[in-house]
């Protein structure tokens, strides 16, 4: 699966789609597939403030568990309540169906420590 050219990456693996004020969040499509089978997603920060590269929920796989790190600093404003009863749609449709929060951005300028699309290609194919 190609990474999609209009978002941001973050070493960790989350992608960041930004319109005006508001991001989406996901992991990316390397991310569920290094995890395998998605069982579980789980995130308790909404309403709260969070500093970036802060923890904003876990994520459980059949074999593991990895928590979830905010790319950038804001407020986590709501949840995609379809991964409740479809926790898949992250594996099926990491970049789409399965984002797994928004936010309101508090600082716009730590998105440029975020990594470009062929920047993000180059850490997964090294």
């Amino acid at each position: 699966m190609e990474n999609p050219k209009d978002l941001k990456y973050s070493n960790d693996h989350e992608w960041i789609k930004v319109e005006d004020n508001v991001a989406t969040i996901g992991i990316t499509h390397y991310a569920q597939d290094q995890l395998g089978d998605i069982v579980y997603v789980e995130v308790e920060t909404i309403g709260e403030t969070l500093e970036k590269d802060s923890i904003f929920g876990v994520i459980e796989a059949v074999k593991t568990a990895s928590d979830l790190l905010i790319p950038v600093s804001g407020t986590v404003t709501h949840l995609n309540e379809d991964l409740e009863a479809n926790p898949e749609l992250v594996n099926s449709d990491p970049f789409g169906k399965g984002w797994i929060v928004k936010m309101e951005i508090e600082n716009k300028e730590e998105l440029k420590d975020l990594l470009s699309t062929e920047a993000y290609e180059a850490l997964i194919s090294a």
